[in-house]
């Protein structure tokens, strides 16, 4: 086994033994914990049809910081993404979650930004405290099921992909990866 296999292979267990996927270790408190409460209890009942909206709307929720400054921060976080600029994305997710620790999504941009740039154990790192903080985060969870498949850990994977579709059962996407996953297990124990 090659080091970064290695090294990978240790980044996950830690993000494993750290997080554990089965119990919330913190939660957003007041209005908008009942909110998002909500909207994960429709998220469950929804139509296929319906739930991209929802997803939506969590997301629109986790979103918000509370601060007019922070938003700012992770608005300029988001364009530096979209525009292909990631290292430019991680000096603003790193100044939002300097100043606000507690905002989740700070840490899920500066993921997707350190992802984007090959850099895969901070990207993990950052999406351990994103599940820390919202325990019940999809877009972190398929961020460690992604990076789980690339580095060869399909069982690992498809664990994960079954704990996004508790929280996103008529999800498309995520049954379709759950069963190309099941597929390709199939097939390599064959």
């Amino acid at each position: 086994m090659g080091i970064k296999k290695h090294l990978h292979n240790s980044i996950v267990a830690a993000l494993f033994v750290g997080v554990g996927f089965s119990t919330p270790i913190a939660a957003q408190t007041g209005a908008d914990s009942d909110r998002l409460d909500q909207l994960f209890e429709q998220l469950l009942e929804a139509e296929p049809g319906e739930s991209d909206r929802i997803e939506g709307q969590i997301i629109t929720e986790w979103s918000k910081s509370g601060s007019a400054a922070m938003d700012l921060l992770y608005r300029r976080g988001d364009e530096a993404l979209v525009d292909g600029t990631p290292e430019i994305a991680v000096e603003h997710f790193t100044a939002l979650v300097d100043h606000a620790p507690d905002f989740a999504e700070g840490y899920n941009g500066r993921a997707t930004a350190y992802y984007q740039m090959g850099l895969i154990g901070p990207a993990i790192d950052d999406l351990r405290q994103v599940l820390v903080l919202e325990p019940r985060h999809f877009g972190a969870m398929t961020g460690v099921a992604v990076v789980l498949e690339e580095i060869g850990r399909l069982e690992d994977a498809l664990e994960v992909w079954h704990k996004v579709a508790e929280f996103v059962p008529n999800d498309p996407e995520v049954v379709a990866m759950i069963e190309r996953l099941q597929v390709q297990l199939r097939g390599e124990a064959l």
